[in-house]
């Protein structure tokens, strides 16, 4: 124990002096704010704080951590939904956050780029990028505490991947600290590069465990000339899968999201958000959130489109009800119905929530089907599914009973909750993760569910690239012993 100790001060001392005392803390009052995750599922413990504030200082504390054999857990804007920005509870490790490094490095209008540092919140790259008539295509919840280190780590989605893909579409080059200290530096973007290995794209969803991402080139598009946000109700969600493929007919080149969420969603925000009011004079058992947006002002009228993708559909029995937003203030209203769902529910108390992903085609049945199948099997509980149904991927909740007691719950029937449908998951060919990562909470699962070959490659890849196994231990990775036989 002294020796540890006296390794732990060492290294310490020696932070401090690379970083400086401000960058380098182990202050209790500043280090335990991110010592849990987003959602309160995982509190961990560590040796202290690293703040460095240049790719430089990354690599140069990297090398000390090796020196010292501590591990280091990357940190951006810690609203993960799976534990992976969260020490364990050894102590061990140092929390490096990248929250400091926040600054636009370069930015080239006319060719609609942009690279900036890791620590960037996403809303101030969404503000920054509108003074020039551009934006970036990639949005959500989450927006004012995402860092842009953090959507690359964890391959994030959002509710514009049906039109403009996640994560990995939107990078075009990437800087990255690997494991002993080395910077891989590719951030300038070329339309082809055919020299082997695309590196950026193994360390895009690699959640800190291959190497620390502190830079990225991205890629812009025009700023929304108009959009049309249309709210739809609805009795079944295989209407709105009927209603998806029916806009998709009609209006293919313009679709921009489509969100579905079930009136229970709807009830919770309405009463957990203040000023939110129900789009519609009728609740219906779903709902469709549907943007339609082009980008150049020469391009047909899209209200008028919306108008007629509504007519149309009302005509073919596809929807109960909709109104299209008559102003921007409105179409925000509408999307922040969407996006607070998550908080809503977390107001109203324990909840397994399971981000994940099946066929686009089979999405509808799978929810109308699994739902009862979840209620059935855990009396007491209520599931819910909503989310982005034009690509595959929905929120998949299923809450506690009342009375239920925060994180007892979770541990007891909240385990074999959560096992139940990722299995269910894995029977309809799905993911169970589509877009929040493994982290550490599905880590295991992965390694229960994984494909063996798969899981072989990664596990190889990791030791190549991490042979101590000093980054972001615990997390994505399963352990050999944890692979599936089956």
């Amino acid at each position: 124990m002294t020796r540890a100790m006296n390794t732990n001060d060492a290294f310490a001392d020696a932070a401090r002096s690379l970083l400086g005392e401000r960058s380098f803390t182990q202050d209790p009052e500043l280090v335990t704010p991110w010592l849990t995750d987003w959602r309160g599922r995982f509190t961990g413990k560590a040796l202290g704080l690293a703040s460095p504030k240049s790719t430089d200082e990354v690599a140069a504390l990297v090398k000390l951590c090796n020196a010292h054999g501590v591990p280091i857990v990357p940190q951006g804007g810690n609203s993960g939904m799976s534990g992976g920005a969260t020490p364990d509870d050894s102590g061990r490790a140092v929390v490096l956050s990248l929250r400091r490094m926040n600054a636009f490095t370069r930015f080239d209008v006319d060719a609609k780029e942009i690279t900036c540092e890791a620590g960037v919140i996403l809303q101030t790259l969404h503000e920054r990028v509108e003074k020039e008539g551009l934006r970036f295509p990639l949005t959500l919840g989450g927006k004012g505490s995402a860092t842009i280190g953090g959507l690359i780590s964890t391959n994030a989605g959002g509710t514009q991947v049906l039109r403009h893909g996640s994560m990995r579409a939107q990078v075009l080059g990437l800087q990255a600290v690997m494991a002993d200290g080395s910077v891989f530096d590719s951030l300038v973007p070329l339309k082809k590069d055919n020299r082997g290995f695309d590196m950026k794209q193994l360390l895009i969803g690699s959640e800190g465990t291959l190497g620390i991402i502190t830079g990225a080139t991205l890629r812009l598009l025009p700023a929304l000339a108009d959009r049309a946000v249309i709210w739809v109700g609805l009795d079944d969600i295989r209407d709105a899968r009927k209603l998806l493929l029916h806009v998709q007919d009609m209006a293919s080149d313009v679709l921009e999201g489509f969100e579905v969420m079930p009136r229970h969603s709807l009830e919770a925000v309405l009463a957990h958000t203040q000023g939110a009011r129900a789009p519609l004079d009728e609740m219906y058992a779903w709902n469709a959130l549907i943007e339609l947006a082009v980008e150049s002002e020469s391009d047909a009228n899209v209200q008028d489109r919306a108008q007629e993708v509504l007519e149309t559909a009302l005509e073919a029995g596809l929807l109960k009800d909709a109104t299209i937003a008559m102003n921007e203030t409105q179409a925000e209203e509408f999307w922040q119905l969407r996006d607070e769902i998550a908080p809503a529910e977390r107001a109203l108390g324990p909840a397994m929530q399971h981000d994940i992903s099946v066929p686009v085609a089979t999405m509808a049945d799978f929810v109308v089907e699994t739902l009862p199948q979840v209620e059935d099997r855990f009396p007491g509980t209520r599931a819910v599914a909503f989310g982005h149904l034009g690509d595959g991927n929905v929120h998949y909740h299923v809450l506690a009973p009342q009375g239920a007691t925060p994180g007892e719950w979770e541990l007891a029937q909240g385990k074999a909750i959560s096992t139940f449908v990722h299995d269910l998951v894995s029977q309809w060919g799905g993911s169970i993760s589509a877009e929040h990562g493994i982290g550490q909470l599905k880590r295991d699962e992965l390694g229960r569910l994984g494909d063996p070959v798969q899981l072989a490659i990664m596990r190889q890849v990791k030791q190549a690239l991490d042979p101590a196994g000093l980054l972001n231990p615990g997390k994505l990775v399963p352990l050999a012993r944890e692979a599936s036989t089956h």
